[in-house]
């Protein structure tokens, strides 16, 4: 974890209304099985990936992208990279560390109702199927 994956600028979405300077840290219900706790805070340095997270994430509040910071090491989102993908397409990352959040993004393309449904039904079927395990 010592190699610098991407340079970034990094994302984080979310519906969490969030000010520059706050940390973003692990510990919480994953969006995708609220069962689990995650280990890791996620980020990518796709501003639409954060979004299509923000739109995914739980809660009421309004989908949100900021620009992140991340203050330790971080490495690979193996459940969307090689051991479910080849490569890191999605320039996605984890971290057990905090991210710093420095900024929000307003210009990041929300997706059309039908989208976001067809996101929704891929994600449920996804995590139906045996790919749907979360690495935590």
């Amino acid at each position: 974890m010592s190699e610098v994956l991407d340079g970034g600028p990094f994302f984080h979405g979310t519906k969490a209304d969030l000010s520059v300077g706050e940390m973003l840290t692990a510990g919480f219900r994953s969006n995708y099985r609220p069962e689990v706790v995650m280990s890791h805070i996620y980020f990518t340095a796709l501003a639409d990936g954060a979004g299509l997270a923000a739109e995914l994430a739980a809660g009421e509040g309004a989908p949100r992208v900021y620009c992140v910071e991340p203050t330790g090491a971080f490495e690979d989102d193996p459940n969307v990279t090689d051991k479910k993908f080849p490569g890191n397409p999605t320039r996605s990352y984890r971290s057990t560390e905090p991210l710093r959040v420095t900024g929000e993004v307003v210009d990041w393309t929300r997706l059309t109702p039908e989208a976001l449904q067809a996101w929704r039904d891929r994600l449920a079927a996804t995590l139906e199927g045996e790919r749907g395990e979360i690495i935590n």
